[in-house]
């Protein structure tokens, strides 16, 4: 049929989830078509079968609001909407949105700084793939003084869990004897790369905050404090190409 989708494209476009956790609800058998457990590729009609997600039904309203915000993300909290682990979850930090927004990429429990938020599963969904480089701007600490090579090595093409990642363009802000501050730009988001790159150089960590996605800034965004996104910037996302 021709107005058959997939549902975890369905789920997103309903503002629920991105469609990659979605994805990821459905092989954890959350998810629901007509009362029945689903498989990735599962194709639904819209308005003929039911989706359920946790036993609620999922319904994609023609007038949904979409809401985009920026949360400036303190360490020790975490980048999911619940835990099993009971640590403490960004959830906590925009429950006075009005809706239920998602996080558009993660951060890591000890990093900080810019994690964008929507309902707007398209916009999410697109932010996190792969194949989308919108520049993310890191401000990094690591111990003690950093080297050339060190430096040179952080700019050079490197492999990470067995991929190769897009060369990140990396550069000294300050250095003293105890600690370099360091200025990072990635292309791509793979599961903590600065850390495993500084990791792979011999660099510890010692504090991680993320400051810019592209050209949407943290600003003066207190921690633990959101903000809505301006119409411009919301622009911006959607037409980032």
């Amino acid at each position: 049929m021709d107005n058959e989708i997939r549902v975890q494209k369905y789920i997103a476009d309903c503002g629920l989830m991105s469609r990659r956790k979605a994805e990821e609800e459905i092989l954890a058998g959350r998810i629901k078509v007509n009362g029945e457990r689903v498989e990735q590729g599962r194709k639904i009609v819209p308005g003929i079968d039911t989706v359920e997600y946790l036993g609620k039904p999922v319904v994609r309203a023609a007038d949904t609001r979409y809401v985009y915000i920026m949360l400036n993300k303190p360490k020790g909290y975490v980048t999911t909407m619940n835990d099993e682990l009971g640590r403490k979850c960004v959830a906590s930090l925009v429950a006075d949105v009005g809706c239920r927004v998602y996080p558009c990429g993660r951060l890591d429990l000890e990093s900080e700084g810019l994690l964008l938020l929507t309902n707007d599963g398209a916009l999410a969904n697109k932010l996190m793939h792969p194949s989308h480089h919108i520049p993310k701007l890191y401000t990094v600490k690591v111990k003690g003084k950093i080297t050339e090579k060190q430096l040179f090595r952080l700019n050079s093409p490197m492999s990470i869990d067995g991929y190769e990642i897009q060369p990140a363009v990396v550069r000294i802000i300050s250095m003293k004897d105890e600690e370099t501050t360091l200025g990072v730009t990635l292309f791509e988001g793979r599961n903590r790369q600065i850390r495993k790159m500084c990791e792979q150089t011999g660099l510890e960590i010692k504090s991680l905050k993320r400051t810019a996605i592209g050209t949407i800034t943290l600003g003066n965004l207190k921690p633990g404090t959101w903000r809505h996104l301006s119409r411009a910037q919301v622009d911006y996302l959607k037409n980032y190409k």
